[in-house]
C-alpha cells in the first residue's frame, strides 16, 4: 500500500496477526487492529541510499542559500568606500533588489514542473538530477566570474547576475522536483509490522518512517542553509566573488555523491508524459459529460473519462487490459488532484516566508548590527531548525504518539500559518520601533552626517526568525511529506513539483508588494501580512479539518 493509506481500522477481519515477509531477509508479524490502537508506532531504519541523497541535497542547498544570502546587499547598495562599511556592489536600491531576489525565488520554484516532466517522460529522476547539477555548475561559474571587481567596474555584473540566476534556476528545477521523491523511494517497505524492542512490542510504521525521512531531509536542507553565515561574512570582510566561489566549490559534493552511490539507488524508470495524458483525460471528461449529462454512476467529474470494459478478458484481453490501465490512471489522477487541494493555500504562506531573504535583510540594515553583516541574521532561521527538527522528530512527536494525542498533517500545517503570522506581527512591531528611534526615524528625511541606521539593536529581529523557523517545521516539512505520501506512485514527481510551484506563485504575489517596500509603508506591509496569514490559516483548517478523520488500513499482498 501507499504509506498514506496506513491508518486505524476497527474491522474484526484482521483480528488475528498474520505472518508477512517485510524484506527478503526477515519475517515479521502484521499487527492486529487492537495492536494498531494500543502499541507505540515508531520509525524504521532509514536506508543508506536515502542518506546519500540527503547529502546531495545538503550540498545543493548549501550552494543555493550561500549564493542567495548576499543578493539583497549585492544589488541594493553601492560598493563600500571610506566610512561606508555597508557591503554592496550594484547600487540599484531596495525595490530593485527585492524584485530581482523575488524573481530568482519565483524562477527557481517554477522550473521544477519542467524537471518533473523530463524525469517522468524521458530520463528518470537520477539522470535528470545529474544533468541539472551540471547546468547548476555553469550558472555558479557565471556568477563568480561576473562578480569580480573588473566585471563590476566594466558594467557586466548586473547582466551577468541575471544570466547566472536564470541558469541556476533551471538547474534548481531539475534537482528540487526529483531529489526528495528519489530519497523517499529508497524506502520500499509498505506494511506495518510488530517488533519486540528492548522487551516491549512496538509497531514499525512506514508512515512514521517517511515522516522521519522528510524531517531529516529538511534538517539537511537547513544545515546547508547556514552557508550564508560564511558567505555574508566573506561578503562584508573580503568580497562578493569569494562569497560566491565557496558555494561553487561545495556544490561539487552533490555530483560526487550521485556518482559514488549510483549503483545503490533504487531507480524508477520514466513512465511517459503524465501532464499530456492528464490533459487528454480532462478533455475526454468534458466531452463525455456534455454528451451523457449527469450520471449517478459517475460521481466524480473525471469518471466521465472512464471506460467500462466492454468484453470479458478472455475474449479481448489486450483491449480490456488497456481500458483497466486507463481507468487506473484516472483514479490516480483523482487522487493527485485531491492531494493538491491543500496546496492552494501555500502561496499565502510563502509570501510571508520570502520576507526572510528580502525585506527583513533591508530592515536589519536600518538597525545597529555592530560588527555583524546585516544579512547574517537570516541564518537564525536554519539554526533554529537544526536544533528543533531533531527535538520534534525524537521527542515531541513520539511523546504525542505515546499519549495517543493525534497531530495530523492538517493541524500541523494550520499551526505553520499561525506561527508565520506571529513572525510577521513581530516584524511589524520591530519596524514600529525603528521608526520611533532616531536619528533617521522613518527614513523619509535621513539625518545629514548621521549613521545610515537608527539606534536600535538588531537583536530585536530574533523572534521573527524564530517563529518563521517553527512555522517551517509545521507547514513546509509537512507539505513535503503530504505531497509524497498522498500522491499516487505514478505521479509523485508531478505532485511534488506542484507543491514547489506554490512557492513560485508566492513569489509572484510578492511582486505586488514591491511598491510598498519603501519607507514608511513597511510597517503596514508587515501588519497586513500578519493578518492575511492568520486568516488564511483559520480558513485552511475549517475547510480541511475533517480530511484525516476517516482512516483505513489497506493490506497489500505484494
Amino acid at each position: 500500500m501507499d504509506t498514506s493509506e496506513y491508518v486505524e481500522m476497527n474491522s474484526t477481519k484482521n483480528a488475528e496477526s498474520k505472518v508477512i515477509g517485510r524484506t527478503n531477509k526477515s519475517i515479521d508479524i502484521e499487527p492486529t487492529a487492537e495492536e494498531l490502537e494500543t502499541l507505540e508506532h515508531i520509525s524504521d531504519r532509514i536506508p543508506l541510499s536515502a542518506w546519500l541523497i540527503v547529502v546531495c541535497e545538503l550540498c545543493e542547498r548549501f550552494a543555493f542559500y550561500g549564493l542567495s544570502g548576499p543578493f539583497q546587499n549585492y544589488i541594493q547598495f553601492p560598493e563600500a568606500k571610506g566610512n561606508n562599511t555597508q557591503p554592496g556592489a550594484l547600487d540599484r536600491g531596495q525595490q530593485t533588489a527585492t524584485a530581482i531576489t523575488t524573481y530568482f525565488q519565483f524562477f527557481a520554484y517554477l522550473t521544477p514542473i519542467a524537471g518533473a516532466i523530463l524525469a517522468d517522460q524521458f530520463w528518470g529522476k537520477y539522470k535528470t538530477i545529474m544533468v541539472a547539477c551540471i547546468i547548476y555548475m555553469v550558472g555558479l561559474l557565471v556568477l563568480v566570474l561576473t562578480s569580480i571587481p573588473p566585471s563590476i567596474h566594466a558594467g557586466v555584473a548586473f547582466p551577468g547576475l541575471i544570466i547566472a540566476i536564470t541558469i541556476i534556476g533551471l538547474g534548481t528545477g531539475g534537482v528540487k522536483s526529483n531529489v526528495s521523491p528519489l530519497m523517499a523511494e529508497q524506502y520500499t517497505v509498505t506494511k506495518s509490522v510488530v517488533k519486540e524492542i528492548k522487551g516491549k512490542k512496538k509497531i514499525i510504521d512506514p508512515k512514521i518512517t517517511v515522516q522521519s525521512m522528510f524531517n531529516w531531509f529538511y534538517w539537511a536542507i537547513n544545515i546547508g542553509a547556514i552557508s550564508s553565515i560564511a558567505t555574508t561574512n566573506i561578503e562584508k570582510y573580503h568580497s562578493f566573488w569569494l562569497a560566491y566561489l565557496v558555494p561553487l566549490v561545495v556544490f561539487t559534493g552533490s555530483i560526487i555523491v550521485l556518482i559514488v552511490g549510483r549503483k545503490r539507488y533504487i531507480l524508477t524508470p520514466p513512465t511517459g508524459s503524465l501532464l499530456l495524458r492528464a490533459g487528454r483525460v480532462l478533455m475526454k471528461a468534458i466531452r463525455m459529460r456534455s454528451k451523457l449529462g449527469k450520471r449517478a454512476d459517475r460521481p466524480h467529474f473525471l469518471d466521465y473519462a472512464k471506460e467500462i470494459p466492454s468484453s470479458p478478458i478472455n475474449e479481448d484481453e489486450q483491449h480490456t487490459i488497456a481500458q483497466l490501465s486507463e481507468n487506473q490512471f484516472i483514479d490516480d489522477f483523482k487522487q493527485a488532484i485531491r492531494a493538491c487541494r491543500v496546496f492552494l493555500f501555500y502561496p499565502f504562506y510563502w509570501i510571508c516566508y520570502n520576507q526572510l531573504s528580502t525585506n527583513l535583510v533591508s530592515q536589519a540594515a536600518q538597525m545597529n548590527v555592530g560588527p555583524l553583516p546585516n544579512d547574517v541574521l537570516q541564518n537564525i532561521d536554519p539554526l533554529v531548525l537544526i536544533v528543533f527538527i531533531p527535538i520534534f522528530d525524537k521527542v515531541i512527536y513520539p511523546t504525542l504518539r505515546r499519549f495517543k494525542i493525534k497531530f495530523p498533517s492538517i493541524v500541523r500545517i494550520t499551526c505553520g500559518f499561525i506561527c508565520v503570522s506571529i513572525a510577521m506581527a513581530w516584524a511589524a512591531f520591530v519596524q514600529h520601533q525603528i521608526y520611533s528611534t532616531g536619528p533617521n526615524y522613518d527614513f523619509t528625511k535621513p539625518c545629514p552626517g548621521c549613521p545610515r541606521f537608527n539606534n536600535i539593536v538588531v537583536a530585536w529581529q530574533i523572534p521573527t526568525y524564530f517563529f518563521i523557523a517553527i512555522s517551517e517545521i509545521f507547514a513546509s516539512i509537512t507539505g513535503l511529506e503530504y505531497a509524497f505520501t498522498q500522491a499516487p506512485a505514478s505521479m509523485k514527481s508531478i505532485v511534488m513539483s506542484l507543491y514547489l510551484f506554490t512557492s513560485a506563485i508566492g513569489s509572484t504575489l510578492n511582486f505586488t508588494l514591491v511598491p510598498v517596500t519603501v519607507n514608511p509603508k513597511l510597517l503596514w506591509m508587515y501588519t497586513s501580512l500578519s493578518i492575511m496569514s492568520f486568516s488564511v490559516g483559520i480558513l485552511f483548517f475549517l475547510i480541511f479539518r475533517n480530511e484525516q478523520k476517516v482512516r483505513v488500513v489497506v493490506v497489500s499482498n505484494d
